[in-house]
């Protein structure tokens, strides 16, 4: 059994004494002693992260942006759609959901300063990664959950998204998630939801995991009891028969309880553990990898 580092909570210490995560807009609550407060952001200056990932200097396929009025949320919500040039962008192409970071939005994915994955996706099909197409949507800093007062992001992305997407003529049939920082835990919490008869592979950047609800960031839960509901920790199985891959970087605050996700799991999933900062440009680094785990899972 994999001891658990001792750890100071939220609840123990002030919030203003944490790290300040650079990009993402997730914020860390529980500090682990073995990633200590600042260590992220001096080994971002010290250059211990790796080089940052460029978008490939590639010309993207369509990338379709449009809103709707939310049921499920209460308000208007921001999507996209983008999918890889090319004579495959009419046919019915199986598609991924990017759930993206807190305090971010649809755009954030296709960005070119964000992750850009619109340019990836050309690259990759370029290079022969079976094509696909990428969903985002709007989630704000719902966690990807239903939210006690009435704010449902997960109904949202089941129950209004992916028609959406199924009228737009893509093949909704077995879909992948791919998400970082909040969008991380997300894309595993909506994976272990839908199950591996609709789900075929998701792939966390990231992801925002805690061990307990006294560690969380202010918001992501209503409560202790909100958090045991929906939390992905101890819950590995819940994924059997989905493909699942995990990256996060060494100087991530994220990185031990990532590492500990991990390790729950009977068969190790793909993705690892690499230099790299809780940024855009480790996600960067990280997309061509990403992009041909999904593609490859996603046709078979």
């Amino acid at each position: 059994m994999t001891r658990r580092p001792t750890r100071i909570t939220r609840r123990r210490l002030l919030w203003g004494g944490t790290t300040a995560l650079a990009a993402g807009g997730a914020a860390l609550a529980g500090v682990e002693l073995e990633v200590l407060p600042g260590k992220a952001s001096l080994y971002h200056h010290l250059g211990h992260d790796g080089a940052d990932g460029v978008a490939p200097d590639v010309a993207p396929g369509r990338l379709d942006f449009a809103s709707f009025r939310s049921r499920a949320r209460g308000r208007d919500v921001g999507w996209a759609l983008a999918r890889p040039p090319g004579p495959t962008a009419t046919t019915a192409l199986p598609v991924v959901v990017a759930l993206h970071g807190r305090g971010q939005s649809h755009t954030s994915a296709f960005r070119r300063d964000r992750l850009a994955l619109d340019r990836f996706l050309a690259d990759a099909v370029a290079r022969g990664v079976p094509p696909f197409a990428i969903a985002s949507i709007d989630g704000d800093e719902t966690y990807w959950h239903d939210r006690a007062d009435g704010d449902r992001a997960q109904a949202m992305v089941l129950d209004e998204l992916l028609p959406r997407l199924a009228e737009a003529g893509l093949d909704t049939g077995r879909i992948g998630f791919v998400g970082w920082s909040m969008g991380g835990f997300g894309a595993l919490h909506l994976g272990s939801v839908l199950g591996p008869d609709r789900v075929a592979a998701v792939a966390a950047l990231s992801p925002a995991l805690w061990h307990d609800y006294d560690d969380t960031a202010p918001g992501a839960y209503d409560d202790a009891a909100d958090f045991e509901r929906v939390t992905v920790m101890g819950r590995q199985r819940e994924l059997d028969g989905i493909a699942v891959r995990v990256d996060c970087g060494k100087g991530d605050p994220f990185y031990a309880t990532s590492r500990d996700y991990v390790e729950g799991f009977a068969d190790p999933p793909a993705g690892g553990f690499q230099l790299g900062d809780h940024d855009s440009g480790y996600w960067r680094r990280m997309a061509p990898r990403v992009l041909a785990f999904l593609g490859g899972a996603l046709a078979s």
